[in-house]
């Protein structure tokens, strides 16, 4: 076994390394894997550029990583149902299970919680962009032979789409729009579509990306980089049930609570990398619309594992490049250019 292990780690903006750190003795209760693929999210790439993300900054060095997967390659003491050469997906959370949220059963609450590769608590928890990492036994969620690496690894982000599109209701038969076609837009659309919604438009400010909604199902989609006159439209002939803003700006949110119909729900999953969105609260109150927070999620990372493991979700559909993760600050750079990149995902080689 190697006592080191290659992370890509982040020392501020635009300053990440690819950094050989030492491998502890692995901690009782813990288990060691080796990196099989990592998706690169938004959030990483707010990190990449900022060295934040919402109300999330960097004060120390953070290595990366949230969208992971890969081999069980070592285990201190029991854990049940898990062994040796067992390839997982990563849950990046880990919830504490006694708080009033985690009672309640809303994990993605947990007063306690610490998140893989995030700067949400002092001393961060580090991240998986990196040759070896630990977790613990709960986080390792096991997956068939057929499964990839890289699809495994996108569980995380369909779990935040699913608890998004569970935030919103029930969605059957009903109109949507999802501002912002990045993979959690797309991914959005699928989830959405999956809980029986009718018609999903999709608006965005670069065509590439719009254009990839196309191919997957969206029933139309809108470019609004010039204006909303299109969207005001088609909502004037039938309006949007339900808005769902994942582009995490001001101008999102806005046209989000404009365009839905009186009384609809808008659910904000975007996170703005300064950590604060204007709203137009007058609008909200006036047209009585319900504004829904979505938060990473709960135990819906195991039923995307399953559906993934299914095939009923096509994850790697929004994989537009696959780089080795030696190469992940270059990686980053091609992750932030929407004229070429969806999804990004790192491999172990």
């Amino acid at each position: 076994m190697t006592s080191t292990s290659l992370a890509a780690t982040l020392f501020g903006p635009e300053d990440l390394r690819m950094i050989e750190h030492p491998l502890d003795k692995l901690a009782d209760g813990m288990v060691r894997i080796r990196f099989g693929a990592g998706g690169i999210c938004g959030s990483d790439m707010h990190y990449f550029r900022h060295a934040r993300t919402g109300d999330f900054v960097v004060k120390s060095p953070l290595v990366l990583g949230h969208e992971i997967s890969g081999q069980v390659v070592e285990i201190a003491g029991s854990a049940a149902n898990l062994k040796v050469g067992d390839r997982v997906a990563v849950n990046p959370s880990r919830w504490c299970g006694h708080c009033g949220a985690c009672r309640e059963g809303r994990q993605n609450l947990c007063e306690n919680i610490y998140f893989m590769g995030s700067a949400s608590k002092t001393p961060h928890m580090q991240g998986g962009f990196a040759n070896y990492f630990d977790a613990i036994p709960a986080q390792c969620v096991k997956i068939p032979d057929h499964v990839s690496y890289q699809a495994a690894a996108l569980a995380e982000p369909l779990a935040v789409c699913l608890h998004a599109v569970a935030r919103a209701g029930n969605i059957q038969g009903k109109r949507g729009i999802i501002f912002g076609a990045g993979p959690i837009g797309l991914l959005t659309m699928l989830a959405a579509r999956r809980a029986g919604m009718a018609d999903v438009t999709v608006a965005d400010i670069a065509p590439a990306p719009l254009a990839f909604a196309t191919r997957l199902g969206a029933s139309h989609v809108e470019n609004v980089s010039g204006g909303e006159e299109g969207l005001k439209a088609q909502a004037a002939s039938r309006p949007y049930d339900v808005a769902f803003e994942v582009s995490g700006t001001a101008a999102g949110l806005a046209s989000a609570i404009g365009i839905v119909r009186r009384g609809g729900v808008v659910v904000q999953i975007g996170n703005l990398p300064g950590g604060q969105i204007p709203t137009p609260s007058n609008a909200v109150m006036a047209k009585e619309i319900d504004l829904r927070g979505s938060f990473r999620f709960g135990l819906e990372f195991m039923t995307a594992v399953e559906l993934i493991g299914a095939g009923s979700v096509d994850v790697l559909s929004l994989v537009t490049a696959e780089r080795p993760l030696s190469t992940a600050p270059d990686a980053l750079r091609l992750a932030l250019d929407r004229s070429q990149s969806v999804k990004v995902v790192l491999t172990a080689n």
